[in-house]
């Protein structure tokens, strides 16, 4: 099993071959490339006529990590990548390209050393926005005086802020039914809860990083969910 991926992650795919109904990819993955598979149902909704509609070798494509077997097989999906989660995994495949020319840049000869002991750690556009806050790791591979400069330039650059959206169903038939959905949603910080309209919240959560703000709304998700049962109150998410 592969440790940089997770089930739920968005990555940037090539399409390498189709073999029948099922559509094999490589994954771009920490300048490594890996396979992966697409069963024709999760290519789009709908009946198929014609899989090369959608999908044709070489292709670069967004899909979703549905499951990672203790084999390492890895299946994904197509169809249920929205236009904005392929736009923001572009974007940062768009991003690492420049993170690594301004690491070339800098380093000159001694980047492609630097950029595989970063890639074993997880993929460069990663590791240098976390190294925007925590630069020791960074310095421990560069030192201290090429890392202040990349830095300085990392940090000149305008970075353009992710919302992550989810809406969730939360209702109770008790009297104080109201009372203990407000004490639930007042547990949970760092996130904007909207009420829309009986029983239905939107949650909102706003990051640098499309990859940290899923993976917190999950978690504050699944603590709402286990709060609405602790205290009797119905949760759905749609």
């Amino acid at each position: 099993m592969n440790d940089n991926l997770e089930v739920g992650d968005f990555v940037l795919c090539t399409v390498d071959r189709i073999v029948g109904t099922i559509v094999f990819v490589k994954i771009d993955l920490d300048r490594k490339e890996v396979e992966g598979s697409i069963v024709m149902s999760e290519v789009a909704p709908g009946r198929i006529r014609n899989i090369r509609d959608y999908v044709v070798p070489k292709k670069k494509i967004v899909c979703k990590v549905l499951r990672i077997s203790a084999q390492g097989n890895i299946d994904l999906s197509l169809r249920r990548v929205t236009q904005k989660e392929k736009k923001e995994v572009l974007e940062q495949a768009q991003q690492e390209k420049n993170y690594i020319g301004i690491l070339k840049g800098i380093l000159k000869e001694k980047a492609d050393e630097a950029i595989n002991k970063i890639s074993k750690e997880k993929n460069v556009f990663l590791f240098l926005e976390d190294a925007k806050s925590n630069p020791e790791k960074l310095e421990r591979i560069i030192g201290k005086e090429n890392s202040k400069k990349i830095l300085d330039i990392l940090n000149t650059q305008k970075k353009k802020k992710r919302i992550i959206k989810r809406e969730i169903h939360l209702s109770s038939i008790k009297p104080d039914g109201m009372t203990l959905i407000k004490k639930i949603l007042g547990i949970f910080k760092g996130i904007n809860i909207k009420y829309l309209s009986a029983g239905r919240y939107n949650l909102e959560i706003e990051s640098d990083n499309l990859k940290t703000a899923d993976k917190n709304m999950k978690k504050i998700i699944e603590d709402i969910e286990k709060e609405s049962k602790r205290a009797g109150v119905e949760f759905a998410v749609k």
